[in-house]
């Protein structure tokens, strides 16, 4: 599938800000199963200083700063990618042996993701997450096996939930509520496998959503999205969408990962000055047509 997807972020400071300093995480990555044919980064008013780099899991990252007084920001993002889906093995080990192969101290492909076994910002292991997931994780179970029904009891279990939380609200709380969004459910997946000693990772990146049946397709109303990948040796890594349960296809369109949203924020930065409300955003993701060859 072809799609142009167009992020826009705009801040409205109410008093000037003097300096600001960004950093986007916009650029969706290249990958054996996604193609970029464009991108554009627009930021008004223009920065007086911007720089391309590679982050340390990989994802394109883009720095710039604003040196003279604004009352307003605007960033849009807009890129053409090219996805198909990526395949998923036909068998898989049982996760027991996938945790202990993880948890080697021999460095192997295995063990090197032993990283993502660990807390991080957003995701701390405790033992309530490992009992909830734990259900889906009987002895000698297939990895893959476990971890669609561990998904597909998230979906069942949490409402989504926009008013429910914000980016800042703790996990335990999201836990209790049994409410939340995409990053909230990511992350409670997150917990849960890490808590049991599997590696685990975030994604961030967008969803092509549909109409319903009748209705006409809205501009500009979707969302960034996110979802979680976990290890498994001999293959790599495994997305898995707990916010609809599935196993993403070729409607996901992958932008970046890390431990978790600390690492993969679409727009962050630090102002000098200014004040006024949140940032608005606006998503779109359209699907086009294949080029005639």
């Amino acid at each position: 599938m072809l799609y142009q997807v167009t992020h826009r972020t705009t801040y409205g400071y109410g008093t000037a800000v003097g300096v600001s300093h960004h950093l986007a995480h916009l650029r969706p990555r290249v990958l054996p199963w996604q193609e970029v044919c464009g991108y554009t980064l627009t930021i008004d008013p223009a920065p007086t200083v911007i720089t391309e780099r590679t982050d340390f899991y990989g994802n394109a990252a883009s720095y710039f700063a604003i040196k003279s007084p604004h009352d307003r920001l605007t960033v849009s993002a807009r890129s053409q990618v090219r996805v198909r889906a990526s395949g998923l093995p036909e068998r898989t080990p049982p996760w027991q042996q996938v945790r202990d192969r993880c948890a080697s101290d021999m460095l192997t492909a295995d063990s090197a993701v032993g990283e993502f076994r660990f807390d991080s910002p957003y995701v701390l292991r405790k033992p309530a997450f490992a009992e909830y997931a734990a259900a889906s994780f009987p002895q000698d179970r297939p990895l893959l096996e476990a971890v669609s029904d561990f998904t597909a009891r998230i979906y069942r279990d949490f409402k989504f939930d926009p008013r429910a939380t914000t980016v800042a609200t703790p996990l335990d709380e999201v836990f209790k509520k049994r409410r939340g969004v995409c990053q909230d459910f990511a992350h409670l997946a997150i917990a849960g496998l890490r808590s049991l000693g599997l590696p685990a990772r975030y994604v961030s990146g967008y969803l092509e959503t549909l109409p319903a049946p009748g209705k006409v397709r809205l501009v500009g109303v979707d969302a960034s999205h996110a979802w979680f990948s976990v290890w498994c040796p001999g293959h790599g890594w495994i997305d898995t969408d707990p916010t609809n349960s599935l196993l993403p296809g070729d409607r996901h369109i992958t932008v970046a990962w890390g431990r978790d949203f600390s690492d993969v924020s679409p727009l962050r930065g630090v102002v000098v000055g200014g004040g006024g409300s949140g940032p608005g955003v606006s998503v779109d993701v359209a699907r086009l047509p294949e080029p005639v060859v």
